[in-house]
């Protein structure tokens, strides 16, 4: 049975004290000198729309006299009615002399500082726009008043604004360009461990969550010769942290704040908490701005997390909290959310309420609630698990989440079965068909977890422990004899999924000359069947197929000793 904090009926103004207390104590970590990447903008502006509210827009630009330049692309020409349109006649005057392109044939890509515009169509070359225009390269800005937009991406690069002039913001949005000119900073919000990255290896491909969920298009895979690997460009992400949540590995982590001090914010605050008798505490994930609207202040057994953004949370950290002693575990969730993140919150809550629900807890300790305010200050429906005494923060991601997978465990009734988890999910294990099996160690080259190990000389053998598998698909894509299969699914024995099992051994084959093991019986086996009839190994030759690197040089050496005309066919 579950070991749990003894229920105590929530006090309002004892656990206001508590809370205030427990805030006062802990302190979100913040970076006094994060990492940073700097935008250079000479505001030179290229606005893309029909040809009235394109002109229009220049002209008022034209009068801030703050911009660099400005570059017109007509993609719908409106024609001049001066007895019913005087205001727009005058802006074809004011704004004849500026460059100016028609076509609706345009390839736009870049940030702010950066924009690359080329104009392409398959009968001609593409012609870049920024040189046909104002003789540089790119452009700084862009002002794209069209329908449909250029970039259809959940977060714009920055200096990339699409906006409808019937629009509210219009007009702010053109007093943002005039401001748009100088050097700009922003934090640089990742980092990448390529050594632990399950996108690639050896070339086969395996994992690619992080770029399924990025809402910006920063994410990239990157191919040179026969190796990939992924890219983040700093200067397009906004630092959304899908990225990180959705990597099973930890490859990319987030930095504002790290996790591991994420971690310990959250342990600590809940420490506090209790110690200065507070009850039932509910820890709130919510972004920083969402937190800095919000009208009213949330009940006193509510702890807020507050994020940069929401992505930068994901399972680990739900799940930990529970661990550490929160009754229950609540998402903010808002509308302003890009799609993608929203996705990506949905899926991890699906595996959180699998694995809960496994290791024998509520499923519902971690919800997703909506804006209200009675959502946010519900008292918790369950008390809390007793907090763990101890965490190792200086572990990687994965055996995190492993030590509060194992504590949950612990803490309940886990079921002994499988359970179905979302497609995608890093939990599972595989099938490995003995028969088809060389022991090549393939993929235990590729993996990029602890998950796949072999034996030794003396003892060949692929072992495996599920609780490291992340089911990136490496090891499947490559096995040379299609040995190996996936199988998703999260393991409620916690023993099972914490041991390594065999799934084939043989006996090691030694060289005939000098005994050293050096393959498996089936690989010199399958080998001779395969080079029996090739002229090198004809006759007794084939024995060399039994002799280790070193005796089998030795041995043709030896031959072109002895017989002599062998030596005028090198």
């Amino acid at each position: 049975m579950a070991n749990h904090i003894p229920v105590a009926s929530l006090d309002p103004s004892r656990d206001r004290a508590a809370k205030d207390a427990a805030y006062a104590q802990v302190s979100w970590p913040v970076n006094l000198a994060p990492s940073s990447i700097s935008y250079q903008s000479h505001g030179h502006l290229l606005i893309i729309g029909n040809e009235r509210d394109v002109r229009m827009a220049a002209q008022h630009l034209q009068k801030a006299g703050t911009l660099g330049s400005i570059a017109l692309l007509i993609t719908a020409a409106t024609p001049i009615d001066g007895a019913s349109d005087a205001a727009l006649e005058q802006a074809y005057d004011a704004t004849a002399a500026l460059p100016c392109y028609q076509t609706r044939h345009l390839c736009l890509s870049g940030h702010l500082g950066a924009f690359h515009a080329q104009i392409t169509r398959d009968d001609a070359p593409a012609i870049n726009l920024a040189q046909a225009c104002i003789q540089r390269d790119c452009f700084d800005l862009v002002l794209d008043l069209g329908s449909p937009a250029q970039l259809d991406l959940q977060l714009l690069p920055p200096g990339y604004h699409a906006i409808d002039v019937a629009s509210p913001a219009y007009e702010e949005t053109l007093a943002t360009l005039t401001d748009s000119v100088g050097e700009f900073e922003k934090p640089k919000y990742f980092q990448i461990d390529h050594a632990i990255c399950a996108h690639a290896g050896r070339g086969k491909s395996g994992c690619t969550r992080c770029l399924d969920v990025c809402p910006a298009d920063a994410i990239k895979s990157v191919t040179q010769r026969i190796e990939s690997w992924i890219e983040i460009d700093p200067y397009l992400c906004h630092g959304a942290g899908s990225c990180t949540s959705a990597c099973p590995t930890g490859a990319i982590q987030y930095l504002l704040p790290q996790p591991q001090r994420q971690l310990d914010f959250v342990r600590r605050l809940l420490g506090a908490y209790r110690q200065a008798g507070g009850t039932m505490p509910v820890v709130r994930f919510c972004d920083q701005t969402w937190l800095e609207g919000e009208s009213t202040t949330a009940a006193p057994h509510v702890l807020d997390v507050p994020l940069e953004e929401l992505g930068a949370a994901g399972l680990e950290h739900w799940l930990a909290a529970l661990a550490d002693g929160a009754a229950e575990v609540r998402i903010q969730h808002h509308a302003s959310l890009p799609e993608s993140l929203s996705r990506l919150i949905k899926d991890q809550l699906e595996q959180a309420r699998v694995l809960l629900s496994t290791l024998g807890h509520d499923p519902l300790r971690v919800i997703v609630i909506d804006a209200s305010p009675t959502a946010r200050d519900a008292p918790a429906r369950l008390d809390c698990l007793m907090p763990r005494e101890e965490s190792d923060l200086a572990a990687n991601k994965r055996d995190r989440l492993n030590a509060v997978i194992d504590y949950l465990g612990t803490q309940g009734q886990s079921s002994s079965e499988r359970a179905s988890v979302p497609t995608g999910a890093p939990f599972g294990t595989i099938n490995v068909d003995e028969s088809a099996c060389t022991l090549c160690m393939a993929c235990v080259a590729v993996c990029p977890t602890p998950a796949l190990r072999g034996g030794d000389d003396h003892s060949p053998q692929l072992g495996f422990r599920e609780a490291d598998c992340v089911q990136c698909g490496l090891c499947e894509n490559s096995c040379p004899e299609n040995a190996i299969t996936l199988a998703p699914g999260f393991l409620g024995d916690l023993e099972l999924r914490n041991t390594t099992r065999i799934c084939k051994e043989e006996d090691a084959f030694a060289c005939i000359s000098c005994g050293k093991p050096f393959a498996t019986s089936s690989t010199i086996a399958n080998i001779k069947a395969k080079l029996i009839d090739h002229p090198y190994f004809a006759g007794d030759a084939i024995r060399r197929l039994e002799m280790c690197e070193d005796c089998r040089v030795k041995d043709v050496w030896h031959d072109l000793a002895r017989n002599p005309a062998a030596q005028l066919k090198i």
